[in-house]
């Protein structure tokens, strides 16, 4: 039978050690000096208008505008412990589904890539293959998520068949973790 895995005290004690390193874009800065030492060749020479004046400006416009694009395109949304709870939900909820939806299929890489990178350290490929066998699943329903800055737990309902019970429910839950603008699974095999 499945056992609950993943509870809050758990994973508690989990996010006070520190799951993974901490990366370096933890936080974002000003870029204004480098922008000023990129020009102080042209700003050296008062020599701001002109061509060199100009090629500047259409740099920095196209590059503005170039970010501000890759920034709106759908799915290319950089998730962090200080984005609204709405925008958490909604990630997850798409990254909750398209794992489980590669476990349902039986396909163990394409779960494998939504695990945390310390749950991959921890257990690589090939040990997660071993652990997880698909083929009793057949849905998962989200109940509920919750998140407390960079951690996220989902309630769910899991649909499975086992011997010659079909379609029994379990109530579960599960940990996932939000580092390098994405959230990721914390996988923590039953004993």
């Amino acid at each position: 039978m499945l056992q609950q895995r993943n509870s809050l005290s758990e994973v508690e004690k989990l996010a006070n050690n520190a799951l993974t390193l901490l990366n370096a874009l933890t936080s974002l800065k000003s870029t204004s000096k480098r922008i000023r030492l990129w020009f102080a060749p042209w700003a050296a020479k008062g020599d701001l208008s002109g061509r060199a004046g100009a090629a500047a400006g259409v740099l920095i416009l196209a590059a503005a505008g170039g970010l501000s694009g890759c920034a709106s395109m759908p799915g290319s949304q950089t998730l962090s412990a200080d984005s609204p709870i709405e925008v958490k939900r909604e990630v997850l909820t798409k990254r909750i589904n398209a794992r489980w939806d590669a476990l349902i299929a039986g396909n163990i890489d394409s779960a494998y890539a939504y695990l945390s990178e310390a749950s991959k350290s921890a257990y690589p490929l090939e040990v997660y293959k071993a652990k997880v066998k698909p083929g009793l699943w057949r849905a998962v329903k989200i109940e509920s998520i919750d998140c407390d800055g960079g951690t996220c737990w989902a309630r769910m309902t899991l649909t499975y068949d086992y011997r010659t019970m079909k379609g029994v429910q379990t109530p579960f839950s599960e940990s996932w973790i939000i580092e390098k603008g994405d959230a990721w699974f914390i996988y923590q095999p039953s004993v």
